[in-house]
């Protein structure tokens, strides 16, 4: 398994089952800061599911149908981003990721983005990657909205969320817009502002 390095002590690194007592640490103390956008959070609350998990991830990987990637940050999981699945007819998948508390603010997130977002143009040859992000989530929103994805609408009441439903905004990034003057301007412009703020 394969190994990228992100810069400033980050990497990504495909998930394995090896990983799930860290995982499942990182998951568990963060519940609570997960728990307000992700429904999962509730129905895998021990290492059993996290390894449950993490199998799948492994399966997903093995038939081509996209791959979870750890976040780790100076040697500690920091949190996940993956090619939830791949449309493979439509060329097309969708893009989904968390981050630990702890880790915020160091614009990990952003260059993991980036990089799997890299990998779906130029290596998977897609067409198109999609983002959902519920509307109220300002932090998970920011990220497509920094990289220069489009909004293309709302979908209402489109998740339920413990309780609730949310509506999720709809972001997408052709091929061919990806890597656009004002794309680049836009995240370059951010990693600036990130080396600031660490």
């Amino acid at each position: 398994m394969f190994s990228y390095n992100l810069g400033d002590g980050a990497e990504l690194r495909p998930l394995e089952e090896r990983y799930a007592d860290e995982l499942f640490a990182l998951t568990d103390r963060n519940r609570d800061h997960l728990r307000q956008w992700l429904g999962w959070v509730d129905i895998k609350p021990n290492p059993a599911a996290t390894s449950g998990f993490l199998r799948g991830a492994m399966l997903q990987w093995a038939e081509n149908n996209g791959f979870q990637a750890g976040i780790w940050f100076n040697g500690s999981i920091a949190g996940v981003v993956g090619h939830n699945r791949i449309d493979w007819g439509n060329r097309a998948t969708e893009l989904g990721y968390w981050l630990g508390a702890e880790f915020q603010g160091h614009g990990l997130m952003t260059r993991a983005c980036h990089a799997m977002i890299d990998y779906a143009f130029a290596v998977q040859q897609l067409q198109r990657v999609v983002i959902h992000c519920a509307v109220d989530n300002a932090r998970s929103r920011a990220i497509p909205e920094r990289l220069g994805f489009t909004q293309e609408g709302v979908l209402r009441q489109a998740e339920w969320l413990h309780d609730h439903f949310v509506d999720l905004a709809v972001y997408s990034m052709l091929r061919e817009e990806w890597g656009r003057p004002e794309t680049e301007d836009r995240t370059e412009t951010q990693r600036r502002r990130d080396r600031v703020t660490r």
